[in-house]
């Protein structure tokens, strides 16, 4: 079979995006107006929350979800040593501790005994991580918290409401998946998105924020925070300024500028029209990978049970008994085949950040156990089956050539 040129994760665009997003600049209003309003309003149906709030990056989402929880200096946030740097930069940048936790044994999820050690009474959240679109174990990490309730020291209305640590979800790879029949996004108490190029679902760039109810919290009250923390601290944002008559703000705070504009909400909006088409491919594509590796020596991810569905962002693949060097040449010959693949996650303790902040890969065994052999390869919607049957017929060649 000749060699063809295959891409890691293009976006999936089409002219219905092209179209809408033209009819955006036409209409004069590019910043934040109706259609972000109308997109927030989609995904909070679709998560079944009350609110949602659209913002430039789930990076932006995530640090939001902490900010309005009044964590800061003194606080410590934990999440998973396996993951991009977001999931732990938004600690920093709201002034937390980052506490990093080793995978389980053969597990891209935290070590779930490892998190009930490290809670203590500075900590104020969790930051799970829904790798590949898979989710967590929230069964398990509310079990956790519930028992640690005791130590846990509340400092603002919210945290009190929740009353022990707060389950602040990185599902920036999990938008459209399931945990136990409920939708990611109405799992952990707050849920980040992620709208980047590369994610399933698409706005260029952006990002989503979602939260249960909280008894005794208004949830529009929560919302106007959102909106104050990603526009300056201005209490009209511009469709509001834009009314007849109504110019005059006030500036309640000097936060952050993070909001999503209406030409990256108009993709958004004919992507939600799309995307149980675009789900439901990806779930054929993970089908015809997993049947064509079945009898290779390697360990994929279970993408789809009874206890949930995956929103099949990523295909992971442990190449079981090999190293990094032999991961490496497995990459570079794909490549010559003319198949772009790539490597989730270098662990964090491993990049230069984190190990100025005294993190060590040696404390993360499981980790980098996990990183060693690890290639990911193209899980996408533009993926013909031709192209699918001639990935899978490169892997079984380099596969069968470098044992």
């Amino acid at each position: 079979m000749k060699n063809k040129t295959i891409s890691f994760s293009p976006p999936d665009i089409t002219e219905a995006e092209i179209k809408e997003v033209a009819e955006a600049l036409r209409s004069g209003w590019i910043t934040t107006g109706p259609r972000t309003k109308k997109l927030e309003q989609k995904i909070a149906e679709y998560c079944t929350t009350k609110k949602s709030v659209c913002l430039n990056s789930a990076t932006a989402a995530l640090e939001l979800n902490l900010r309005v929880l009044g964590i800061g200096a003194g606080d410590e946030v934990i999440t998973s040593a396996y993951t991009y740097t977001a999931s732990a930069s938004v600690i920093a940048h709201v002034g937390a501790k980052i506490v990093l936790v080793d995978t389980a044994p053969d597990s891209y999820e935290m070590d779930y005994e490892k998190l009930a050690e490290v809670i203590t009474e500075k900590t104020k959240a969790i930051i799970p991580v829904d790798l590949g679109g898979i989710p967590c174990d929230y069964a398990k990490i509310f079990e956790i918290v519930d028992k640690k309730k005791t130590l846990f020291k509340p400092t603002n209305n919210i945290q009190r409401a929740i009353g022990r640590v707060v389950i602040c979800s990185d599902a920036a790879h999990a938008f459209g998946a399931q945990w136990r029949g409920q939708p990611v996004g109405y799992v952990a108490d707050f849920t980040s998105f992620s709208f980047h190029a590369v994610k399933n679902f698409t706005t260029a760039e952006g990002g989503a924020a979602t939260w249960k109810d909280i008894p005794g919290i208004d949830n529009e009250e929560l919302y106007h925070e959102y909106q104050l923390l990603s526009l300056h601290g201005q209490s009209k944002d511009a469709l509001a300024k834009n009314q007849l008559g109504a110019w005059e703000y006030d500036i309640k705070g000097t936060y952050y500028k993070c909001n999503m504009t209406d030409i990256m909400a108009a993709i958004g909006l004919v992507q939600f029209e799309r995307y149980p088409n675009m789900l439901k491919r990806r779930q054929e594509i993970i089908k015809k990978y997993n049947a064509g590796l079945a009898d290779c020596n390697v360990a994929v991810l279970d993408h789809y049970n009874d206890e949930y569905i995956s929103s099949g962002h990523l295909y992971l693949v442990r190449l079981l008994g090999k190293d990094i060097e032999y991961r490496n040449n497995f990459i570079i010959k794909m490549a010559e085949h003319g198949i772009a693949t790539n490597v989730h996650y270098k662990p964090l303790p491993m990049h230069t950040a984190y190990k100025k902040l005294g993190f060590d890969i040696k404390d993360y065994p499981n980790a980098y156990g996990q990183f060693k052999n690890e290639i990911t390869l193209p899980l996408h919607t533009l993926l013909s089956n031709e192209d699918i049957e001639y990935i899978i017929d490169s892997f079984r060649e380099v596969y069968k050539e470098l044992r």
